[in-house]
């Protein structure tokens, strides 16, 4: 049986606190990591709470070690106070714009790369996620920005759950895991909690994660966008330099109008498509190795061939890809030689052979 992020964490939220409650929900639980049958976690607590909790840590240790699937469980206790002589963090993330003359490049970073679709639904956050780790793995120095406001995913997928810290009290730090910077709003919020924000609030937000996180050095910042052709999509083409966009899209008709849409709206504000992903392209039977094609098949590449921009390849449609990202270690990264990595390998590496990165 494999043990899955779910089932630790229902685990931990079996592992009450002295003053009632649970682990979970007192939001102690740090850079909770799933990789096969070993768990890590942290739990992150008050200095002058470090030694009273150490029952509590191996309470947290015991029940893990129980689930079926799991091997071996790596559990730190960690106290952090504040920074001394440090101003106070000033961490928010959600405001107006400010203004901004024309559009502005972010230092250290030598290409951004926007994963776009014009519809939800097509897995365009695993894409970005896959297509992080696969550069990553070709020796670029990645980032990846969640800039879907309303529906973050990328924590998830990446594995990291830490908040975000800042020595400052202004440039956030990014989270580092399978070789990439990782920067989400779902890093700054509460699980669950809802962004109920206006269009101006959505554009100062993405100018805080853009350009109040401490990016630098790197060769390539993957942003995950959220669908549709928005506030966030249009502030990310008019401010920064965007050095491509790439289009996301299942085979079946009704994904592709919603792509046209998506390439209309680069055209009109001048980013670059570098080419079309088709998703979910094919499904083969483990058993008997039939290859079925659920949502049809070819429809992004004649698309591409039509329209005339570059077709960069086909991942297939199969629950490895999606296990590996409910688990946070997207398969790139935990199944690098299976056929699901090796495709958004091939992508990184068009875009390496391209200049892009």
């Amino acid at each position: 049986m494999t043990v899955t992020r779910s089932d630790v964490l229902e685990a931990l939220r079996g592992v009450p606190m002295p003053e009632g409650g649970n682990i979970v929900d007192a939001d102690i639980v740090r850079a909770l990591m799933v990789e096969g049958g070993t768990v890590r976690f942290v739990l992150e607590v008050d200095p002058a709470r470090g030694r009273s909790l150490e029952p509590v840590l191996a309470a947290a240790q015991r029940a893990v070690e129980a689930l079926p699937g799991v091997g071996t469980v790596s559990a730190l206790l960690t106290a952090h106070g504040p920074t001394p002589k440090s101003p106070p963090p000033d961490l928010k993330i959600g405001r107006h714009p400010t203004p901004q003359a024309g559009a502005e490049a972010l230092a250290g970073v030598r290409s951004i790369i926007a994963v776009a679709s014009g519809k939800g639904g097509v897995g365009k956050s695993t894409v970005a996620a896959n297509l992080a780790v696969a550069l990553a793995r070709e020796g670029k120095r990645v980032g990846l920005l969640d800039a879907d406001i309303y529906g973050p995913s990328i924590p998830r997928m990446m594995g990291v759950s830490q908040r975000p810290r800042s020595i400052d009290g202004k440039v956030i730090e990014p989270l580092v895991n399978h070789g990439v910077k990782i920067m989400s709003i779902g890093l700054m919020l509460a699980e669950g909690q809802a962004v109920v924000w206006r269009g101006p609030m959505l554009m100062g937000a993405l100018q805080q994660l853009m350009g109040q996180v401490e990016w630098a050095p790197l060769d390539a910042l993957v942003i995950d966008l959220p669908p549709g052709t928005g506030d966030v999509q249009l502030t990310l083409a008019q401010r920064y330099p965007v050095k491509g966009a790439i289009l996301v899209s299942t085979p079946q008709d009704i994904a592709l109008l919603d792509v046209r849409k998506a390439l209309d709206m680069f055209e009109k504000t001048k980013v670059p498509v570098l080419g079309i992903v088709e998703n979910m392209s094919a499904y083969v039977c483990p058993n008997c190795g039939h290859e079925a094609h659920v949502f049809g098949h070819g429809g992004a590449r004649a698309e591409a061939e039509r329209i005339g921009v570059p077709f960069l390849g086909e991942i297939p449609l199969d629950i490895a890809i999606r296990l590996a990202g409910d688990e946070g270690t997207p398969v790139a990264a935990a199944r690098p030689d299976s056929r699901e990595a090796i495709a958004f390998r091939e992508i990184a590496r068009r875009l390496v052979a391209g200049g892009i990165v």
